[in-house]
């Protein structure tokens, strides 16, 4: 991750200020965290951090111009069913 313009490090928000950032609420956030459908956070100390840059990189992901543009690639926070691994031509058990 690189420094902003004014050359100081990237500053981190927690859940309930990462989750205003994006406009969602802090609850929604911790679900895209669960089901891992969210936006990539650290742990510092036991606590859940975001980058900036991390936060602006997944919303930017869903981004569209029309309607008719295929649908971004942000998904909703749930279960997403796993794909299979595939082993040596055939589906793992």
């Amino acid at each position: 991750m690189s420094a902003n313009l004014t050359g100081l490090p990237p500053r981190f928000l927690r859940t309930p200020e990462a989750a205003r950032f994006l406009g969602l609420s802090g609850r929604t956030l911790e679900k895209h965290r669960t089901y891992g459908t969210g936006p990539s956070y650290r742990k510092l100390g036991g606590r859940v951090v975001y980058a900036i840059d991390d936060l602006q990189a997944w919303a930017d992901r869903g981004a569209v111009t029309s309607t008719s543009d295929p649908r971004g690639t942000v998904l909703p926070a749930k279960r997403h069913q796993a794909v299979t691994p595939v082993v040596a031509g055939r589906h793992a058990r």
